[in-house]
């Protein structure tokens, strides 16, 4: 059996007994201190003026409940001038007045009841032993509620959009960041609502939001007071698609890093290069610069071998893994990369239709589109936009790409 100790439902009470009644229940009784220190005059006390009891839902024991029999000490003031006579035990840290359960059953009860409801979370509460009905539920979140409201106004927020449906009917949220809680939910995302919802609030000292113009106007109405700053999360978001957006211009960035600049340009002379779609030239020419680039790290990787060392100090020397060293050990010559079956999900399927109307002039993204969604195309109209993308760059006069 568990030390009374740890029967214990907070500092300073002292744990007497510990039963089961007949359903396999747990009953703890406990008392508090043998002392006592006025609120008013804060003068100790050890004239006892009388009991009361008060029974507590605690914590659950192996899905059993566990009620907490706990007896209070009611003291006399021994100050003279105090204007108070007697006063009870106060346990700020196990229950809060009149309540009839502890602090940390109360916290499951809210965390369950604003995550579930009523309902749900009267039937979630009798499964793990602490059994508390709907009504009481929800009469613990309406006070939690009102605590809410009795804390000091907020300074620091946050404002962003959700969805009631995607791409069709957005919110926006609220959020206190100081103390990470919600503040409030708007219905729209209107400069107007929100602007509206600022003035209310004219603490407000910082306002951090996306890049989208809409809340930097609403910022700049309701709350002109205010700083405006960037959150992290779309600070990073757009970091990360620049370097996508850097990364797909040439289709693979190391073939592209490694191409002289003379090897880019258009070798008129030639009529089978000159034939061929600007996207499927570029290309081509990447695809060979990556191909000569990974003969030169095979080559490297057999030379450092040859000197005797090992798999692990080529690694480390080299930056690749261990695993493919191994690997390209075994050969003699560097293993050509094996590329998947394309499939009518990509535009590429359909790239000698695509390049015959782009040389007879058809280069609008919608036509081709349609025109080969009637051949079987399966894939989406943006990822058609990005292999047209790179066509229209590499047609781009070289002035116009230096800007």
């Amino acid at each position: 059996m568990r030390t009374k100790s740890k029967w214990s439902p907070g500092p300073g009470i002292k744990v007497q007994s510990i039963a089961t009644n007949g359903d396999g229940d747990w009953v703890v009784s406990a008392c508090g201190p043998s002392s006592g220190i006025c609120p008013d005059c804060r003068k100790q006390s050890a004239r006892r003026h009388g009991w009361s009891y008060r029974s507590l839902q605690d914590l659950p024991i192996q899905g059993n409940e566990v009620t907490v029999r706990l007896r209070l000490s009611r003291w006399r003031c021994s100050y003279r001038q105090c204007g108070r006579q007697t006063f009870s035990d106060p346990i700020p840290d196990i229950a809060s007045p009149y309540a009839r359960r502890t602090k940390r059953v109360a916290n499951i009860v809210g965390l369950l009841g604003h995550g579930t409801g009523g309902r749900p979370g009267e039937r979630l509460m009798n499964q793990l032993g602490m059994p508390v009905s709907d009504d009481t539920i929800l009469r613990h979140l309406k006070r939690m509620a009102l605590q809410i409201d009795d804390e000091p106004p907020a300074r620091i927020i946050g404002i962003d959009d959700w969805s009631w449906r995607k791409s069709w009917r957005y919110g926006t949220i609220i959020v206190d960041l100081e103390r990470r809680k919600v503040m409030d939910i708007l219905e729209d995302r209107s400069v107007a609502s929100v602007a509206q919802w600022l003035k209310r609030h004219p603490s407000i000292e910082v306002v951090s939001r996306d890049r989208c113009g809409l809340y930097a106007q609403a910022a700049r109405e309701g709350a002109p007071q205010a700083s405006q700053v960037a959150d992290r999360f779309h600070l990073f978001q757009n970091l990360r698609l620049a370097i996508e957006e850097q990364m797909s211009l040439s289709g693979r960035a190391t073939g592209r890093a490694l191409l002289p600049d003379e090897d880019i340009e258009t070798d008129h002379d030639d009529r089978a290069l000159h034939e061929e779609a600007p996207g499927m030239r570029l290309r081509n020419q990447l695809r060979r610069t990556h191909r000569q680039s990974r003969k030169e790290v095979f080559e490297t990787v057999h030379a450092l071998s040859k000197e005797g060392l090992t798999c692990s100090e080529i690694a480390r020397r080299t930056g690749y893994g261990r695993r493919s060293i191994a690997k390209w050990l075994t050969f003699e010559t560097p293993p050509d990369r094996r590329r998947g079956a394309l499939q009518p999900t990509s535009p590429l399927y359909f790239e000698a239709f695509l390049t015959q109307c782009w040389k007879d002039g058809n280069r609008r993204g919608r036509h081709l589109f349609h025109d080969i969604k009637h051949r079987g195309y399966t894939g989406s109209f943006s990822n058609l936009e990005r292999l047209l993308a790179t066509w229209r760059r590499a047609e781009r006069p070289e002035s116009d790409k230096d800007k």
